[in-house]
């Protein structure tokens, strides 16, 4: 995904900063996400609703599972600091922290990855991102859990143990399966395959 060209809001002689193209992008186009992994800007446009329905969906079985609670949280669009560049950070769809999270503010509306259990993205037009930039960003964050919704391809992937910048384990599953989370992530969460895709697909007229 690109995003419109955007001015240089620096004058030749002043340091270039990332960052403040990232806020310039997003005060230009409205709704639109943008993240620095890799010293690189990813600009996701605004989720659809079959996004938004398969990301509701999602949050369902976590809160049931007692994980929005009083020693973690569950929530939406929460800046993760990572440590792969000056200026990177992440914008996941979903993720379960640690309920002290605002005891870890880094900068730039972005948290400690220390505080992370697990991450979730649901895929959007960009989806090469979440399947082959991110994963090894949140390895190197130690984030213990990586869950992408790949609606592309109509596929749920669990990457866990990060190990450098990859995770040594990933699976993928399709729809029929019904999969159990790791315990890690503070309660046993089980979640179907099939529904969490069928949720992120248009609705036939």
């Amino acid at each position: 995904m690109s995003a419109a060209s955007v001015e240089q809001p620096f004058d030749d002689d002043e340091p270039f900063s990332l960052t403040a193209i990232a806020d310039e992008i997003m005060e230009r186009h409205p709704g639109y996400r943008v993240e620095i992994i890799g010293g690189h800007l990813l600009v996701t446009p605004s989720p659809d609703a079959p996004h938004a329905r398969a990301l509701t969906g999602l949050m369902l079985p976590f809160i049931a599972a007692g994980l929005h609670g009083a020693e973690t949280e569950v929530l939406q669009n929460v800046g993760l600091w990572l440590p792969t560049g000056s200026e990177d950070y992440a914008i996941p769809d979903l993720v379960v922290v640690d309920s002290d999270i605002d005891d870890h503010f880094v900068e730039n509306n972005a948290y400690d990855p220390v505080c992370f259990r697990l991450v979730l993205e649901v895929t959007s037009s960009n989806w090469k991102d979440d399947l082959r930039t991110k994963p090894g960003a949140y390895a190197q964050a130690k984030i213990p859990v990586y869950l992408v919704v790949d609606r592309k391809h109509q596929r749920l992937h669990v990457l866990t143990e990060p190990a450098g910048s990859e995770y040594a384990n990933h699976r993928v599953h399709a729809p029929g399966e019904t999969i159990t989370l790791p315990e890690t992530i503070g309660a046993e969460v089980t979640l179907d395959v099939e529904q969490i895709i069928k949720a992120g697909q248009r609705k036939a007229n």
